[in-house]
């Protein structure tokens, strides 16, 4: 089994899910479950390093993915004056904190 990390997320434009490998660039599959894009994203980088090997390409190896114990959940982001009164305005108007409605605009996407 290849250790390179996985991001998988639902398409509706494929209505499936699909696995991207961040370190090759180009490389992902389709599943109609989360297993079976992982399961298929396995075969996608074999063939994605053999490929890459018949042409002479480097292969770089898969970055290190620290486990959640790690993060501590704090970082610290600065924005324009403006930026920071608009957030603090649609915070106050929803009845959250800064930091609970900022936290909510991300998990969006």
């Amino acid at each position: 089994m290849n250790r390179y990390p996985l991001e998988i997320f639902w398409s509706n434009e494929d209505e499936g899910f699909i696995a991207e490998v961040p370190d090759l660039p180009g490389c992902s599959a389709w599943g109609a479950t989360e297993a079976d894009a992982a399961r298929e994203a396995q075969d996608a980088i074999a063939a994605w390093i053999e490929a890459a090997q018949a042409v002479g390409r480097e292969v770089p190896a898969p970055r290190e993915v620290l486990p959640l114990e790690n993060y501590s959940g704090k970082f610290l982001v600065r924005v324009p004056r403006s930026l920071h009164a608009r957030l603090a305005r649609h915070a106050a108007a929803e009845g959250v904190s800064l930091n609970q409605y900022v936290a909510g605009v991300l998990a969006r996407g």
